[in-house]
């Protein structure tokens, strides 16, 4: 399905070489540690974690606890935080160096959520650059040998783009490698990823990595993000939902021969087993075949996009409980439907629209952040992903 081009030189963030420079981009619900198994199973490349809370790990929320525990397969092991005060943020670094908990650490600053950006956090954080250098100061030297990254978005809108300066205060602080998704928070997900913006940040910082994200929905869509960007690799999140296999597609188009595996045939017996394997890792991961199927049942339309799969069929694979069910209802496919090509392929998730970024009241009037506004950003930090 894709055609191999000379590999680029190895990705290095840190003391992490990636065979194929990609990272799977942290996704609420989705990235958890069924996923990223199956995602490896397919490809080289770092597979992040679901964003973890900062405040919820310092307290050893239980089921925080759950999402940063890796399974004994995946190497290197990354982790991606998200919090507003500099304070819990170093102490949750702290805990997952100490701990031995992670190979790799991020930073998020790119969550586009309204119930987020209304407190300052997320998309919004950087436009308080004291705030932002804080916070990735006091993470990256709580990291010690642990690689820190950081990923962003351009900005709030157009008339506040905040990108090139928290590049490079990042790279100041220490960071391993930064992280783009080419899009303000504003834009949410809708419209064309401005990949000037990559470029940009790459002309700027000179002693770390750029990584660039949006619009990659195929390996030759990453292939020319590089090539048009000069970025030194790339983050991959709707593009690989219900296709885990593009990991092998950009690992044979990016990596290096030992990264590379045989090329897929995306016929829907493939599919199905793919759809199969994720349903039961996710029962593993759950411990509980009943929540596992449920968790399953958002991934059926990614997954069939563009085969042969009728309404009726869709709609029993979107309520299965179990997985000897699941395993009837493949039964039922024309498992000998070839790879339907185009329509396959493409966006997948949903775009949304632009909207007026929800702020705290007044917080687009200084870059610095008022006295009395770090109390009611504290309430930012909750279980909300994006970026």
């Amino acid at each position: 399905m894709n055609t191999a081009v000379a590999a680029p030189e190895a990705l290095r963030i840190g003391p992490i070489t990636l065979d194929a420079p990609v990272v799977l981009a942290p996704m609420a619900g989705i990235t958890n540690t069924a996923f990223r198994r199956l995602c490896r199973e397919y490809g080289a490349g770092l597979y992040v974690s679901e964003m973890i809370t900062s405040r919820a790990l310092v307290e050893r929320n239980a089921t925080t606890m759950r999402l940063i525990t890796h399974h004994e397969s995946e190497t290197p092991r990354s982790i991606q935080l998200y919090g507003v005060d500099p304070a819990t943020v170093e102490s949750a670094v702290r805990l997952l160096v100490d701990e031995d908990r992670a190979d790799h650490i991020d930073l998020n600053f790119g969550c586009p959520v309204p119930k987020v950006t209304r407190k300052g956090g997320g998309a919004a954080l950087p436009w308080k650059t004291g705030l932002f250098r804080d916070i990735v100061t006091r993470a990256a030297r709580a990291a010690e040998h642990v690689p820190l990254t950081v990923k962003m978005r351009k900005g709030i809108d157009a008339d506040h783009l905040t990108y090139l300066d928290a590049g490079r205060m990042a790279e100041d602080a220490g960071v391993a490698a930064v992280a783009l998704h080419a899009r303000t928070a504003s834009e949410f997900y809708s419209g064309t990823a401005d990949w000037s913006a990559i470029a940009a940040l790459k002309e700027a910082i000179t002693d770390v990595p750029v990584l660039g994200n949006g619009d990659i929905w195929s390996a030759e869509d990453a292939a020319r993000m590089m090539a048009e960007t000069g970025c030194d690799g790339v983050v991959v999140g709707r593009g690989c939902l219900g296709r885990p296999w593009l990991f092998g597609d950009l690992a044979r188009t990016l990596g290096s021969p030992d990264a590379a595996a045989p090329p897929v045939d995306a016929t829907l017996a493939f599919v199905a087993r793919a759809f199969r394997r994720h349903a039961e890792l996710l029962v593993e991961f759950f411990d509980d075949e009943g929540r596992g199927c449920r968790d399953i049942r958002k991934h059926v339309a990614w997954y069939f996009k563009g085969y042969p799969v009728g309404g009726d069929l869709r709609a029993r694979l979107a309520t299965v409980s179990s997985l000897a069910e699941i395993d009837d209802l493949i039964a039922e496919l024309d498992l000998d439907a070839p790879y339907p090509g185009a329509a396959a392929e493409g966006q997948r998730g949903r775009a949304g629209s632009p909207k007026r970024p929800a702020l705290p009241d007044g917080w687009l009037d200084s870059r610095d952040l008022a006295a009395d506004a770090s109390t009611a950003m504290a309430e930012a930090e909750s279980d909300h992903s994006g970026g």
